[in-house]
């Protein structure tokens, strides 16, 4: 490695050293800043760059030269602890003794509760600071999310109740970091902590002291839409659930009287005499997620913001559809609280705008989150009638499912205009709102609109300048933490992370997966200090049930509008609490919350419940918390049943809210009937084999097994081909510029090294047998077999850039696909080839050849970058060069903005086409022809050109094999789906495994590593287990088994064996299962004429139970059915 200074490199170059910073900044020089104002850059990657610069080798070599005879001159300071630097390439790294099990996490949204999960189950203490008084974020402010409709509630609220209560998380609230000293191991950092003037032992949020309170202030969490109290909880699902005052507000602080809340408390929670204290913590590693700040459109007048009532921003819009927010979900326009009947949201606002904002980058999200609110309205509003207009630029729906959903939105009637309305002016009577905008005809239309919807981009944190000089770390030219593509999510200081929207504007997927990914490298830094600091949880002695009558509690979830739009769940209420073994019947809004599970805890002990029924959403994902909730109450977890009123009910049925209810009514009744005769189960427990298969070599599968080898995991690694490396072997630069070569060739030298893992090329999977935490498979090796045997397993198999058919490919050598141009023209290998592309006059590009179609109705999301990149290229090469790109809409998002900028201003021409009217390709004897209508100026043109260069999409490999081996699907476009795209995306639905890389989707190399570092951490929590719990879900073999075998033909899992005195005499044979292999699937349950095999949970009493109440007989009492097994 090379390190140096910006001064010393610009002077041996010959250059000022603001060029050189603009290098660094722009990423054409891949350099990484170190301690002491340095920066350090791989051999291999500073030769790349001078040779793309045009640098001398005198030049270069001087550099080379300097910087490695004069190591001491370049190198930072050793840190404290660190070992002495014997090579010459050596960075210094501080010895491991002494470092600090314990690490902080800087934000309390998804990513730094995310973080702050992962580290605390794998080991770490974690203490989670956040300045507000309770944790959640952006996210705990949204309605829905995309592109699935998920309830935003019920996807964080389950991670808030974790949080919560998790043995190893300290969340300190009302917080902000002060001071940070010391290096990376051993961080002492001063946390400020403000006084909330409630003692949280004694707070028990019965809102008595809200209720008392005489001062109305505006309410932060709703973007000041409504008024909340001085002494207020900062939303109704918040952790931790504890009151806090806002000494700004409060009159006792103001005016030194009142103290009400003091008086009425009924447990003396208030307490004024607190002060504010500071609090010094010592860790080993610092992940900062502190989210971003919303643009403010208020200073633009343009916009009508704050000036026109009824134009709210995006994030205010959130609130107003939130049934936690100051409607409680009803949609009512500012002006006069009457349900709009057309709104229109306006894209691009504090984003994508030099000149206005300051803000050149595109914000990621806001044009899917408009699609999600435009079609998440129509839920909200009494009647039907909804018009809905989305004004944008380019639409840019580049995720998973994304293009889908934006077709949704087409079919449901969403009118996409592109325009950018110019002038705003207020209604008739001050409500509503007037938009003038030219259409794409060149027409000046006015048009009148009941609200419009400012879609705000994200900016860096109000604080973040103060972050950055607490913790050293380097900020990019927007102000967001910087970082490289192949370190995403470390900062230029060791031991700090950066994840989520601090890092860059992303969507809540990303988020997740880059705090697993922080998480890995703290747990690699950390690893000698796993376990040293954290507590075991032990849950209290479990109550025998058994011989008691059955107390069945019910609670109903709302959902906010999810289930209580379509569902009348008070009729649901007062049904169960008529039906038999019922003993207490309540109804929450979000049965997730925080407060929902204090309150089932209690009520088990108040009402003596011994069941449990959670009418609400899936198991899928809310099951494990309510086992654990009645787990610390004294209750076997598997003494509650889930009636699942929202997916299987309001969802499919909205248009029909009576036979919705009488549906719930059926729902629960069944769930009563089944829970009455469940049994308490319990979890075998299960050897792990402490190994992974890794399957699929390139930049992902190597990135992976090196994590995981790291972690202290041994790993096999799979490759089908004869050459590890994968489709980085075939490009040149990551998107910001930095050489992949050099980097590929390192982590191919690491793996081939590593003894941890072991290699297998020209190698494929052929069988699987067995389950989480102990697989085995059969390899086949060019012909030979070899058994190996791994607790989980990774797929990254990659994917391959499609075949086009259209445009001449094929017939002509001047048209090629992207990676075709990039190596025989762009980055050609010989020097006779490169001075040739001096020669070139003109080069097109298509995009979206392949994509976006019928065949493939999804966005291949890397092809617009990598064209802009690739035009820039070209015109650097030669300025005189014509380059065309023609798009349908130009998705260069997030950062990536800029290079859409730098290729305009160096004069690359962008005309946009219809799939309706595509350019036509003709193949001259010297150029090719491509005709296209140009959208501007409404008439067809004909543009010569040297090469044509299609945007080929990027299609799955077949990926069929893998998932019948393993028993999981693929979604219809060939790709891996995650277990849940928000939760968790990097999961897939069968225990134990997992996947990384461009087989789930699209995507660039950085987000790639982010998931390969994200997974391997998934597979160590898993892996440096000895044993695992077992699922409690499995066969049973009854008395009635007679050993005729039919359950072990069907049986996928190969779980079931047959056992009795001999292989020739029939009687006497019995059916054999093995838990660590069944995953209770039920076939053998269902191919057995005799009731001979079971399973758990779903014995044939209980299915019994429910069928009969599904025909509205009488819940059977617990006194009638059978013994349990």
């Amino acid at each position: 490695m090379l390190i140096f200074k910006v001064g010393s490199l610009a002077r041996h170059l010959g250059v000022h050293r603001n060029t050189v910073t603009n290098w660094i900044k722009k990423g054409n020089l891949p350099a990484a800043s170190s301690a002491g104002k340095r920066y350090i850059i791989s051999k291999n990657a500073f030769q790349y760059f001078c040779e793309k610069q045009k640098i001398s080798k005198e030049a270069m070599d001087a550099v080379v030269r300097e910087i490695l005879s004069h190591p001491e001159k370049n190198r930072p300071a050793p840190e404290p602890g660190a070992d002495p630097v014997s090579s010459e390439n050596a960075i210094p790294i501080p010895k491991v003794q002494n470092r600090i099990g314990a690490v902080m996490v800087v934000g309390g949204g998804i990513a730094g509760i995310q973080a702050a999960l992962d580290l605390s189950d794998a080991g770490f203490y974690v203490y989670l600071i956040e300045k507000t008084a309770g944790i959640g974020g952006t996210m705990a402010r949204l309605d829905k999310t995309f592109p699935t409709d998920d309830c935003a509630s019920c996807i964080i609220l389950p991670k808030l109740v974790e949080c919560g209560r998790h043995l190893n998380i300290e969340l300190i609230t009302l917080a902000r970091v002060e001071s940070v000293k010391g290096d990376v191991g051993h961080f002492t950092i001063q946390v400020r902590k403000d006084p909330r003037y409630i003692d949280m032992d004694k707070c028990i949020a019965c809102g008595i002291c809200a209720q008392k309170c005489p001062i109305n202030v505006s309410d932060e969490f709703n973007f000041g839409i409504n008024k909340k109290k001085a002494i207020y909880i900062k939303y109704d699902q918040s952790v931790p659930l504890k009151y806090a005052i806002d000494p700004r507000a409060c009159i006792y602080f103001t005016l030194g009287k009142c103290r009400a809340c003091e008086k009425f408390c009924p447990t003396g929670a208030v307490n004024f005499s607190q002060v504010q204290e500071m609090v010094t913590l010592n860790v080993g590693a610092v992940i900062l997620a502190p989210g971003f700040k919303p643009f403010d459109p208020s200073p633009h007048d343009f916009f009508g913001y704050r000036k026109i009532k009824d134009v709210v921003t995006s994030l205010e819009y959130e609130r107003l559809l939130s049934v936690n927010g100051p409607n409680r979900g009803a949609l009512l326009r500012p002006s006069d609280h009457l349900e709009p009947r057309k709104i229109a949201w306006l894209q691009c606002v504090g984003s994508r705008n030099h000149n206005n904002c300051g803000n050149a980058y595109c914000s990621n999200i806001c044009c899917m989150a408009a699609v999600k609110q435009s079609m998440a309205s129509w839920e909200h509003i009494k009647g039907r009638d909804l018009d809905r207009a989305i004004f944008y630029m380019d639409l840019r729906s580049h995720g998973k499912e994304s293009e889908k959903y934006f077709e949704k939105a087409k079919q449901e009637g969403v009118r996409f205009i592109r325009a950018f309305p110019h002038t705003m002016d207020p209604g008739k009577q001050g409500t509503g709102v007037r938009l003038r905008y030219v259409d794409e005809k060149g027409e000046v239309v006015v048009e009148a609109f009941d609200m419009a919807v400012l879609s705000i981009g994200f900016e860096a944190p109000k604080d973040v300048m103060t972050l950055a000089r607490q913790f050293d770390i380097a900020l990019d030219s927007h102000q967001f933490a910087r970082t490289s593509c192949f370190e995403p999510v470390k900062s230029s200081r060791e031991g700090v992370y950066v994840v989520g929207a601090f890092n860059s504007p992303k969507a809540i997927p990303r988020s997740v997966v880059q705090a697993s990914a922080a998480s890995a490298s703290v747990s690699t830094l950390l690893a000698k200090q796993r376990g040293a600091l954290t507590k075991t949880k032990l849950y209290p002695k479990e109550r025998d049930i058994i011989g008691e009558e059955s107390r069945v509690g019910v609670f109903v979830c709302s959902c906010g509008v999810n289930i209580a739009g379509t569902v009348d769940v008070e009729q649901v209420v007062a049904y169960s609490a008529q039906l038999p073994q019922v003993t207490y019947v309540e109804n929450n809004l979000f049965s997730c919350s925080a407060d929902a599970q204090a309150s089932i805890t209690e009520k088990i002990h108040e009402f003596g419940l011994n069941r449990i029924v959670i009418a609400a959403c899936t198991p899928r994902t809310h099951e494990h918390m309510f086992q654990e909730t009645l787990k610390n109450a004294k209750l076997n977890g598997f003494m509650v049943e889930m009636a699942n009123i929202r997916n299987q009910n309001s969802w499919v049925h909205q248009k029909d809210s009576k036979s919705a209810t009488q549906k719930a009514k059926d729902q629960v009744r069944m769930a009563i009937a089944k829970v009455v005769h469940n049994y308490p189960l319990g979890q075998e427990r299960i050897r792990v084999v402490q190994r992974a298969l890794v399957v699929g070599g390139g930049v992902v599968g190597m990135t992976s097994a090196l994590t995981l080898a790291g972690l202290g995991i041994d790993t096999v690694l799979l490759e089908q081909s004869d050459r590890l490396g994968g489709n980085a072997l075939k490009v040149k630069t990551c998107f910001n510029g930095e050489a992949i070569s050099p980097m590929l060739e390192t982590l191919i030298t690491q793996v081939n090294a590593n003894k941890r893992i072991e290699v297998y090329k020209q190698t494929t999977l052929e069988s699987v047998a067995g389950s989480v935490g102990n697989f085995t498979g059969r390899l086949n090796m060019a012909g030979k077999t070899k058994e190996i045997h791994f607790g989980a397993a990774v797929m990254s198999t990659g994917a391959k850039e499609a075949i086009p058919h259209e445009y001449n490919y094929g017939k002509d050598s001047r048209v090629m696909t992207h990676l075709e141009f990039d190596n025989q023209v762009l980055y050609p290998s010989e020097p006779l080839e490169k001075e040739g592309r001096n020669n070139i006059a003109s080069v097109v590009f298509i995009q979206c050849v392949g994509s976006r179609e019928p065949e493939r109705p999804y966005c291949s999301r890397i092809c617009c970058i990598h064209s802009v990149k690739a035009a820039i290229a070209l015109k650097q090469v030669n300025p005189a060069m014509k380059v065309y790109i023609l798009y349908r809409d130009m998705r260069t998002y997030g950062e990536w903005e800029a290079y859409y900028k730098d290729a305009r201003d160096l004069g690359v021409l962008f005309i946009r086409y219809e799939t309706d009217r595509k350019p036509v390709v003709q193949a001259g004897e010297n150029c090719l022809t491509v005709e296209v209508l140009d959208p501007v100026i409404q008439r067809s043109i004909k543009i010569l050109t040297n090469y044509l260069v299609l945007a080929s999409g990027i299609i799955a490999h077949d990926n069929k094999h893998l998932a019948d081996l393993f028993k999981f699907t693929v979604n219809s476009d060939g790709f891996f789906n995650g277990a849940h795209p928000k939760l968790k995306p990097v999961d897939l639905p069968v225990a134990g495994l997992f996947l990384a890389g461009i087989c789930n989707y699209p995507k660039s190399i950085d987000e790639s590593i982010e998931q390969a570092r994200a997974v391997a951490f998934r597979v160590s929590k898993l892996l440096l287990q000895r044993e695992i719990k077992s699922e409690a879900i499995k066969s049973f073999v009854t008395d009635k088994c007679d050993g005729c075998a039919l359950c072990i033909d069907v049986c996928p899992f190969h779980a079931l064996s047959i056992a009795g005195p001999s292989l020739e005499h029939h009687a006497g044979y019995r059916v054999v299962t093995d838990p660590a292999l069944c995953q209770g699937c039920g076939l053998c349950a269902a191919t057995c004429p005799n009731e001979g095999i079971m399973v758990h949970g779903f014995t044939m009493e209980q299915l019994k139970a429910q069928v009969r109440a599904a025909v509205n007989e009488s819940v059977k009492s617990i006194s009638e059915q059978e013994p349990a097994p």
